[in-house]
């Protein structure tokens, strides 16, 4: 299953889809949606959130467990270094080893000061590079103390996440050399809504030594104009262009169904034009299912 998931990054088209668990003790409900879409079909796998922005949600591993076991296609569960020490991080590998959940996205995680838990501390022992060591551990059958485990861990596929705007691309360029140097297969991208801005990527990437690490562009479409405004003013390393924020300023002016229309239309093009330049791709949609969807068709 991972095995041809990688090859497909390294060799073929690849695409996977995000999925975020909610704050619930259910996540049947998420499952049985993409199902009910087939949704599947036009994946090669998911991906899992790890409590974004702090806020309490079904646990990504968990979740991973429940898509692979329902649509027998790879999931990389992101795991966040705000919530674990070395100890339950190690402990938390161990465990999804077994049961098959070996695609892990590595991220160092959103402050705890933004969480909707009263007083909550954050771990962050070091950033995501961390994690990405202990997983090179576990592949070479020791902990991260050295000690050699009494049965080797079958092989875990770390994967890692970018910005994909920065004023200096020298500072993009530290950060992805970084995440190679720390084993990471594939490299995520924040959102990108301009086609320059990837192939900055691409270059940025070639000029890296060892060059076996995948970028994968990260794409969040955008259908409303206070989500284009929102990314535009408060979410660092992310650019959306102000072509689009006019676009969909004078559609919001003719109605919600205009605005999505052009939305929509932005976002489709944008897919195409990067499907056409390096198809690796990561589809992020906040469960708009059907949205990913359209898209996708």
């Amino acid at each position: 299953m991972f095995d041809k998931l990688i090859d497909k990054l390294k060799n073929d088209t690849y695409i996977t889809l995000e999925t975020t668990p909610a704050h619930s003790p259910l996540f049947a409900p998420i499952v049985e949606k993409i199902a009910e879409l087939g949704l599947d079909k036009l994946v090669d796998g998911f991906t899992t959130t790890d409590n974004p922005l702090a806020k309490l949600k079904y646990n990504s591993l968990f979740a991973a467990k429940m898509l692979q076991d329902r649509f027998q296609k790879p999931v990389i569960a992101t795991m966040s270094m705000r919530d674990r020490n070395k100890i339950a991080l190690q402990s938390d590998l161990l465990g999804a080893n077994e049961v098959d959940v070996r695609a892990i996205l590595a991220l160092t995680g959103d402050p705890a000061t933004i969480s909707d838990q009263p007083h909550t501390k954050g771990v962050f022992e070091s950033d995501s590079s961390l994690l990405l060591d202990i997983i090179s551990c576990f592949n070479s059958g020791i902990n991260y103390a050295g000690k050699p485990f009494a049965h080797k861990p079958r092989e875990i596929y770390p994967f890692a996440v970018i910005n994909s705007y920065a004023k200096n691309p020298k500072t993009l360029q530290k950060k992805m050399q970084k995440k190679i140097k720390h084993g990471a297969l594939g490299i995520i991208t924040q959102p990108i809504y301009d086609i320059e801005s990837a192939k900055l990527l691409l270059e940025l990437k070639s000029e890296l030594k060892p060059n076996s690490t995948e970028l994968i562009f990260g794409i969040f479409p955008i259908t409303k104009l206070r989500t284009a405004q929102f990314l535009s003013a408060h979410v660092p390393g992310i650019n959306v262009p102000e072509s689009w924020i006019e676009a969909l300023r004078e559609a919001n002016e003719k109605g919600v169904e205009e605005e999505y229309r052009v939305g929509f239309e932005l976002s489709k093009n944008l897919l195409l034009e990067l499907r056409a330049l390096h198809p690796k791709i990561h589809l992020m949609t906040a469960n708009q299912f059907q949205l990913a969807k359209d898209l996708l068709s």
